[in-house]
């Protein structure tokens, strides 16, 4: 039995496929967040992953504003310590942001659609193209699977999901360092994830998660401090949708504390084309289904992903948007 200062469960992928699959609806269900361990996914990839995101911030400023999201129509690239915005309330972290590496639409017709596009990758890192390549492929075999448990966990065909995730994913990736101490407690705001499914890697020591589960702590919040081995993973909005609410989306924030924060967040979408698929639910988890939140300060929630995205990212980045005419 893991021993763990948190919260939230912990999943274990190897288990048995039955009790995996009423496992994760549960927790998915109930506190929308959880430990994944049994991933499948290399130590030494790990290592690898994270050995980049160290060299990457440790390059000189200048050569990291050189590829800033600033430049892209795409919203792809970095962005500087306070460069963010989440609540309208600025960000104190420094990422880059890195999507599949494919063509522009030279007619896009919907505006999300310019979200497709190439990446831009700082001077001085010729390894980190290969490396998140290679932490793509392998996180994507991991949402893939956790999607099919969940669809069967929902009483629905395993592959349910699968057309709205062919041919052009629209997947994320943010390399993330929060700096130890800020002029703001606000690493990153609270916050629901936009898309379908979130996978986070946090550099051991890296405290500053914090997760809304109910009825828990002064504010509704727990730190979520990473567990060795083991993924974060959260529900999107998209899932919410798909389930018709009884799969719940959290809210999350990240805090600045005295010693730095390293993550890498992997944001696990569909096409941005693609319309989530509304599922329909055996009777008894129909009943505890509590339809999509209603929440005030974050507009509507859109079906196509691509919507949801465009929406999300025209909100963090005004500066993007204004250089490139979106708004």
């Amino acid at each position: 039995m893991v021993s763990v200062q948190t919260a939230l469960p912990v999943v274990d992928l190897r288990d048995d496929p039955d009790v995996l699959r009423r496992r994760l609806g549960q927790v998915a269900h109930e506190v929308g967040f959880f430990y994944l361990t049994g991933h499948g996914v290399p130590d030494e990839l790990i290592d690898r992953v994270l050995t980049q995101a160290r060299r990457l911030f440790a390059l000189p400023q200048a050569t990291k504003d050189a590829v800033a999201m600033v430049n892209s129509p795409h919203f792809r690239g970095y962005t500087r310590l306070g460069g963010e915005l989440t609540g309208g309330q600025v960000d104190w972290r420094e990422q880059i942001d890195i999507g599949p590496e494919r063509t522009p639409m030279s007619d896009p017709g919907e505006p999300y659609l310019r979200l497709q596009g190439p990446n831009q990758w700082p001077a001085g890192l010729p390894e980190l193209p290969a490396v998140i390549a290679e932490w793509d492929a392998a996180l994507a075999r991991v949402g893939r699977t956790l999607l099919r448990h969940w669809a069967v966990a929902l009483g629905n065909p395993e592959n349910v999901f699968d057309a709205a995730f062919a041919d052009t994913p629209a997947t994320l990736i943010k390399v993330i360092r929060y700096p130890g101490g800020a002029p703001s407690s606000q690493g990153v705001g609270a916050h629901r994830d936009a898309g379908v499914l979130t996978l986070l890697l946090v550099e051991a020591g890296s405290a500053g998660l914090q997760v809304r589960v109910t009825g828990t702590g002064p504010d509704g919040y727990v730190d979520v401090d990473p567990l060795p081995g083991a993924l974060i993973v959260n529900i999107g909005e998209m899932l919410e949708i798909a389930s018709g609410g009884y799969l719940r989306a959290t809210e999350h924030r990240v805090r600045i504390h005295e010693a730095e924060r390293l993550s890498v967040a992997y944001f696990f979408n569909p096409r941005l084309d693609a319309q989530i698929p509304v599922l329909p639910l055996p009777a008894d988890l129909a009943a505890q289904a509590r339809g999509v939140t209603d929440d005030p300060a974050n507009d509507r929630i859109y079906a196509v992903y691509g919507r949801n995205a465009w929406k999300s990212r025209l909100r963090a980045h005004p500066d993007v948007a204004a250089a490139h005419r979106y708004v």
